[in-house]
């Protein structure tokens, strides 16, 4: 029986998830779930995921959420390479350390981007829009702060944010950082040490794949954003 999961491709940790296994070849059944439908609220799937949120893991009668341990469980049940999530303590620390942080530095900043600018795309901005542009600046400020930092602290020169190889901390970052880029601003510009890191992981997960799972993000502009709630 494989190991099945359920994903709405414009959740950035249902990306990552993609990613990590298609990447590693897994005997993963990929079954598709559309938040902005209310699918996730549905008897069937409270049962592979009580918190009714995607990513989720279903491998037999063991269930599972959250993308990072979601990862890990793939990583130490198909024995994946090492420089995915080491096994030496230091190099481990670094991904573990990057991982930690995430949740309340770029993921809350450029999630807050996305919103911000697809609701007002729609046209269904979620403040008045005398206060919309001084909400985007400081909104913006957050994010540059977040991208200085992966810069400056967790990005090695030449390297990933784990060393030398790409981990799964790089694909909980791009994806990350790929969020406030698909509504429309180019976090890149003007950042050759972040530009240069999107590269290498491109290169590493390959072109083909990476624009797959980006390319419901990347459309997002014509779609509503309602599917941002329901992820973890």
């Amino acid at each position: 029986m494989s190991l099945k999961l359920f994903l709405d491709m414009i959740s950035q940790p249902c990306r990552s998830v993609f990613l990590f296994a298609k990447k590693n070849n897994l005997p993963v059944e990929v079954k598709l779930i559309s938040l902005k439908n209310g699918e996730q609220h549905t008897e069937k799937f409270r049962k592979v995921n009580p918190l009714r949120k995607v990513p989720a893991l279903k491998d037999g009668d063991f269930c599972m959420g959250e993308s990072i341990p979601m990862m890990e469980y793939m990583a130490e049940k198909f024995n994946t390479p090492d420089h995915w999530f080491p096994k030496d303590l230091q190099k481990r620390a670094r991904v573990n350390e990057y991982l930690s942080w995430q949740h309340l530095g770029i993921r809350m900043h450029g999630s807050k981007i996305f919103v911000m600018k697809v609701n007002f795309h729609i046209g269904q901005p979620e403040t008045p829009l005398s206060n919309l542009r001084d909400k985007m600046a400081r909104a913006m400020e957050d994010l540059n702060w977040s991208l200085d930092l992966i810069e400056k602290t967790f990005i090695k020169d030449g390297g990933f944010i784990g060393g030398e190889q790409i981990s799964i901390a790089d694909l909980v970052a791009i994806v990350e950082i790929m969020q406030p880029f698909a509504s429309g601003v180019d976090v890149f510009q003007g950042r050759a040490k972040l530009s240069a890191w999107k590269e290498r992981v491109v290169q590493a997960v390959g072109k083909e794949l990476f624009d797959e799972a980006h390319k419901t993000i990347l459309s997002a502009k014509d779609s509503s954003s309602g599917a941002r709630l329901g992820q973890g």
